[in-house]
């Protein structure tokens, strides 16, 4: 019997029922072999392995993609998606010719996906770039037989004794990328998936134990205790947050790089940090939390885009003047030597003077560039 929707928000159970639903309906219509693991040895449960009780999540479908009603790829899991220690492994699965009609991920980028899928799963940061890094011929098995594939190894100490590792295969016609956590490519054997249901259910079984884990931290960020912080050291570490999160997505898009944030400014962290500075700017101001809102905002932007746009705000002792000047300026509205280049700033920043934004924003660095001046002259 099919489930009746109501207008009130959807019971789980209708949410699963539904998905699983879509997958069934998506997979069926696959028309290109779909590769899965058949077994992990050693150390890893077998394919027929014995069930986990209330649903086997070791074999699950990752996600898929679909553009103009045609699959691209599919992604499916096998092994231990809670332990960073593994045996784990991913295989996705592209489409004949998709390999010429789009640019496939870097291997590199590959193995940071899964560490990504680590840190969102269970919350470990195992940093942000490679650790040792080598590129070595290895062979990996499809239907009994070896078949030799280039790996792309990433070693950091707390992989140890097994690194994290991605390669590509060709088979039959389709591109298959397999990535590898705590078991060598060895021991892994691919075989094409007959039957999704395993891991279409294996996703609910997934899902249902992701959701189990959230529900432990749903306090929304303004009713939370946060730690306690001194003066104006908060308005200091959402500033170091903020420019540090625009510096590294636009360092990531010149270099062609798919844009990716560090693990360590994701998540609440900013939320976090933009709540404290909210809050200590209502006390040492006395505005209300909209005002305060407005003020910790106009101070990020002016400082994100002054480091856009010049290359001395990081890492220099007149960057960090300019800084606390920044900060002094939008807590107590203090007359700093940099007080044309602030209100430079909230002319741009509410629409520019008569020469339009363009104008604006040359007369605010500008004032900058005399703020620079005036203080070497100290």
């Amino acid at each position: 019997m099919k489930r009746q929707r109501t207008s009130g928000p959807q019971d789980p159970e209708d949410f699963y029922a539904d998905h699983e639903a879509c997958n069934r309906e998506v997979l069926a219509a696959v028309d290109f072999p779909v590769y899965g693991v058949d077994r992990l040895l050693p150390g890893g449960p077998p394919a027929d392995a014995a069930p986990e009780p209330g649903g086997d999540a070791r074999h699950a479908l990752a996600e898929y993609e679909l553009c103009n009603g045609e699959l691209g790829w599919v992604e499916v899991r096998s092994g231990d998606w809670s332990s960073p220690e593994g045996p784990y492994v991913t295989v996705r699965t592209y489409r004949p010719g998709a390999d010429r009609g789009l640019l496939l991920p870097e291997l590199e980028d590959v193995v940071e996906d899964e560490r990504d899928r680590v840190y969102d799963h269970l919350g470990i940061d195992e940093g942000d770039g490679p650790g040792r890094v080598r590129a070595m011929r290895e062979w990996i098995t499809v239907e009994g037989e070896p078949r030799a594939v280039q790996i792309h190894e990433d070693r950091r100490p707390e992989d140890e004794p097994r690194p994290v590792w991605a390669g590509r295969l060709h088979l039959d016609g389709v591109t298959v990328t397999v990535t590898g956590r705590g078991v060598p490519p060895g021991a892994v054997e691919l075989r094409p998936i007959g039957d999704f249901e395993r891991y279409v259910l294996g996703r609910t079984a997934l899902l249902r134990r992701l959701a189990e884990r959230r529900l432990t931290v749903d306090v929304p960020v303004q009713e939370r205790e946060l730690p306690p912080v001194s003066g104006l050291d908060a308005h200091r570490a959402v500033v170091e947050h903020s420019v540090s999160e625009v510096l590294v997505m636009e360092a990531q898009m010149r270099s062609r790089r798919a844009p990716r944030l560090p693990r360590r400014l994701r998540g609440e962290a900013g939320t976090l940090c933009w709540e404290a500075a909210v809050r200590q700017q209502m006390r040492l101001a006395s505005e209300s939390r909209d005002e305060a809102g407005e003020a910790v905002g106009v101070m990020v932007n002016q400082l994100t885009r002054l480091a856009q746009n010049t290359d001395w705000l990081v890492g220099t002792a007149e960057g960090r003047a300019a800084v606390e000047e920044v900060i002094r300026y939008t807590v107590f509205a203090s007359e700093v030597p940099s007080l044309p280049a602030q209100r430079a700033w909230e002319r741009l920043w509410s629409g520019g003077p008569a020469q339009g934004p363009a104008g604006a924003e040359e007369d605010w660095l500008a004032a900058w560039e005399q703020w620079r001046l005036e203080r070497a002259q100290r």
